[in-house]
């Protein structure tokens, strides 16, 4: 028998012909939407004339004194989020909240460079000065969003910025701000000790914030970064990185024994850094070795926690990319990363509302919608919604899963995930011809290796 290529057998599989995929699932139970955003990265500093008033004053009165700038435009490419694209955002979720029964975040609430933007309007270094105002403007966007969906759960994942440091989050940090992400977020749907345990600990916690059918775990996969290694696999940090994924195989077990189904949120996805490895594409075509955005021994952790549950999570979010795309982490088990609302790399500002079936918690669509950076609209408007764009009716892993090897051969659905990649700013767009493998492979492709065999072989 002749042997297939690589891409002819993912699309002979794309089309269930090798697997034996069955026809558009059926539902039995009633639709539900939920929302989910990412990558807020509130700058507090972009009009530099309120910095004294923000600084003496407290959190209560930074609306009034933002909603006085005369700087009134939206955030442009390349930076963080400011007051007029965070007041636009928050007016639009609160507007499509529809029937959502809560709020996902996956990440990231500070702008960056905090610390280093309060030296240099201040004058000074002092930390604990540094940290009050880190903390009022992790308040203040809190209690903004609170204000902009009322009494739901907000079940967030910590980010890398949400941080003194820069790049944590530090413990220190987790531990001031526990109470205030408890008071302002969760609104009950986590028991308050038991929160503030693993919270305080790690960074990590979980929920039920749709009763006792659904838990949502939340972890902290900063730690699990390379940038963050000191040196790279350090006691210290093998040791969080082991407890946490012990804690998830726990919390995984006690969910399965329960009958529930589980939502797991996190920062930083599992996989390839596919911006950093499109840099390294030759003009050939090839890669000679791949970024990943964990440490491989802790993603191989995570991995073998996650295969002895299958089925019983039904969706994945991350953040940390801005980017609107997705990776497979293993069959049945699909992570979407929501795109971010700050456009510091490049990307339209944008989120996500997905419908997911209520009898089995299963995501079965989604829509996005954006703020496009060129024409710099009144609103956000609607961009796309998943099943209509890729002519895709299964439940959405299921169509994702389809959909990886159609990107290697239908160029329509390639052109459109590329552009959507950005959340629609083709200006900005880092997609090429040459690097568009790096893209491709990373969707599947979990391991440096089988992402390099992806690229070389596409």
């Amino acid at each position: 028998m002749p042997q297939l290529s690589r891409r002819a057998f993912l699309e002979l599989a794309g089309a269930g012909v090798l697997c034996g995929c069955s026809s558009a699932t059926n539902f039995t139970g009633s639709n539900s939407t939920v929302i989910a955003l990412s990558d807020i990265h509130f700058n507090p500093f972009y009009d530099p004339t309120l910095f004294q008033s923000l600084d003496a004053s407290d959190v209560s009165d930074w609306k009034g004194i933002f909603a006085a700038s005369t700087v009134t435009a939206p955030s442009l490419a390349g930076a963080d989020t400011n007051y007029p694209l965070f007041v636009l955002a928050l007016d639009s979720i609160s507007k499509n909240l529809g029937t959502s029964q809560a709020v996902l975040y996956t990440g990231d609430l500070l702008g960056h460079g905090i610390a280093q933007y309060y030296a240099k309007y201040s004058g000074s270094t002092d930390s604990a000065a540094i940290v009050a105002f880190t903390n009022k403007t992790a308040a203040f966007v809190m209690q903004q969003i609170r204000a902009a969906v009322g009494g739901l759960p907000v079940l967030f994942a910590v980010g890398n910025c949400d941080s003194y440091t820069g790049y944590g989050p530090d413990s220190t940090f987790l531990s001031n701000t526990a109470e205030l992400f408890y008071a302002q977020f969760l609104q009950g749907s986590v028991d308050h000790q038991a929160f503030l345990s693993s919270f305080n600990s790690g960074g990590y916690y979980c929920a039920e914030p749709l009763g006792s059918n659904l838990r949502v775990i939340s972890l902290n996969t900063i730690m699990c970064s390379p940038l963050v290694q000191s040196p790279v696999g350090s006691k210290s940090t093998l040791s969080a990185v082991t407890a946490e994924m012990a804690w998830l195989d726990a919390q995984l077990a006690s969910a399965q024994a329960a009958g529930q189904k589980v939502w797991l949120l996190m920062h930083a996805p599992a996989g390839a850094d596919e911006g950093t490895t499109a840099k390294s594409i030759s003009s050939s075509g090839q890669i000679a070795s791949a970024t990943m955005m964990w440490v491989d021994d802790y993603q191989t952790m995570f991995m073998k926690v996650l295969a002895k549950y299958p089925g019983v999570i039904t969706l994945t979010l991350a953040g940390h990319t801005h980017m609107d795309e997705y990776r497979i982490l293993s069959q049945g088990n699909t992570l979407e990363v929501i795109p971010g609302i700050s456009p510091c790399f490049g990307n339209n500002p944008a989120y996500k509302i997905f419908t997911y079936a209520q009898d089995t918690l299963l995501p079965t669509d989604y829509r996005v919608l954006n703020y496009s950076l060129l024409t710099l609209p009144a609103q956000f408007n609607r961009y796309y919604t998943f099943s209509q764009a890729y002519a895709l009716p299964w439940d959405l892993p299921d169509s994702l899963a389809r959909l990886q090897p159609l990107l290697a051969s239908d160029s329509i659905k390639q052109m459109l995930y590329r552009s959507r990649f950005f959340s629609g700013n083709d200006a900005k767009n880092l997609i090429t011809d040459a690097n568009w493998p790096v893209y491709w492979g990373g969707i599947e492709a979990m391991t440096p290796q089988d992402l390099i065999n992806a690229v070389d072989t596409y």
